[in-house]
């Protein structure tokens, strides 16, 4: 028996490719397996998480300090966790995002 299953919620990834915004061999830096932190997303199947990076960033860590701390890690990688976070917001509202 078919049963219709909901629609899934576009791909963020995929929102960025099809808009051009960013070349998509930047976010292909950005992975994602069930196998590596539960699927969170992660840069080059590193078991760097792209939400660690992002945290570092918001606090203020230089680029810099976090690409001495991490040696596997490169600016672009950096660059491709930016551009996954824009991905995720660009199609979210702020009345969403719950602060405080």
């Amino acid at each position: 028996m078919f049963l219709p299953t909901a629609p899934s919620p576009p791909n963020p990834l995929q929102v960025l490719y099809t808009t051009a915004m960013i070349d998509p061999t930047l976010l292909g830096r950005i992975t994602s397996s069930a196998k590596i932190f539960g699927g969170k997303p992660v840069i080059r199947d590193l078991r760097i998480s792209v939400e660690m990076i992002l945290g570092l960033l918001a606090q203020g860590v230089p680029m810099t300090e976090l690409l001495d701390d991490y040696p596997g890690l490169e600016p672009a990688d950096i660059q491709a966790c930016l551009a996954y976070a824009h991905a995720v917001i660009a199609h979210d509202s702020i009345d969403n995002i719950k602060v405080g």
